[in-house]
């Protein structure tokens, strides 16, 4: 029986999981951490010989365990561990969040400039830009990292930008949502003689990049815009975290303005008090 092969939180964990309960659920009630959840699952699927939440179900409501074969063992194992990984990852990140707003003491640009560093390292790229968005402006590259001298010029002297609606960070102000591009020298675009596209692939000698999306609610406040100079796409697991950062970013950046904005308030010298005699 699996109650004789789990452990009292395993089969806790276990029964939780094949309700429906996502690993952020579990760890909550729990009281541990996500990825300790998904540790939990990988050995409740290596002892159970179970592949899915479906077979986990099953196992529990009293089938029959089913015989896998040494390669389909050998395929779980794989997948299992792959997703600890990115468990792994996420948690990291939110982990560096959290470290980076606990250290801050509300200097902005020590937080965004962390960011910005964490968010290339996440996505192994190159260099990368945070743009400030308002509706009434359009983009403004406020920070960057590791950008190259001309690439950086060039934003400084365009100031306030609206992009044409065919370049990614105009399709990311439609949509709100992540655009990739595998090639900017691809696209159709390129070709057309677009200034921000040419910068990018001229003057930021980029080949492969992904705008993430800054989002308060559903108001668009800013973007992350992450560039490699080797043809190498982000693939939609790093960008998924990436975007998952920026999320957590938002968070952070606003917890630091609005610590700066107290500061300010603490430090202004206020009216000289009369004693009343």
């Amino acid at each position: 029986m699996h109650e004789e092969r789990l452990s009292p939180r395993e089969l806790e964990i276990a029964r939780a999981y094949a309700l429906g309960d996502t690993y952020h659920q579990i760890a909550e009630r729990l009281c541990i951490a996500p990825s300790t959840v998904r540790t939990h699952l990988a050995a409740i699927y290596r002892k159970l010989e179970v592949s899915s939440k479906l077979d986990l179900h099953k196992m529990l409501d009293g089938a029959a365990p089913h015989r896998k074969s040494q390669s389909e063992q050998a395929e779980i194992i794989s997948e299992l561990a792959l997703s600890l990984e990115e468990a792994i990852s996420r948690e990291r990140a939110l982990s560096e969040i959290l470290r980076i707003i606990s250290g801050s003491e509300g200097q902005i640009n020590e937080v965004i400039a962390a960011l910005l560093g964490y968010a290339l390292e996440l996505c192994d790229a190159e260099y990368g830009l945070l743009l400030e968005y308002k509706a009434e402006t359009g983009f403004r590259a406020s920070y960057t990292k590791g950008i190259p001298q001309a690439f950086h010029d060039w934003w400084v002297e365009k100031g306030d930008f609206e992009p044409n609606p065919q370049t990614a960070i105009g399709r990311l102000e439609a949509g709100h949502d992540v655009v990739n591009i595998i090639d900017v020298r691809a696209e159709e675009i390129f070709r057309s003689d677009d200034p921000l596209r040419y910068a990018t692939a001229t003057l930021g000698g980029a080949r492969s990049f992904t705008a993430i999306p800054m989002l308060a609610g559903k108001r668009l406040i800013g973007a992350f815009t992450i560039y490699r100079q080797q043809l190498r796409p982000f693939d939609e697991k790093t960008v998924q975290l990436a975007r998952m950062f920026a999320d957590q970013s938002v968070i952070a950046i606003e917890n630091a303005r609005l610590m700066s904005e107290l500061r300010s308030e603490i430090e202004r010298p206020g009216p000289r008090s009369t004693a009343v005699r």
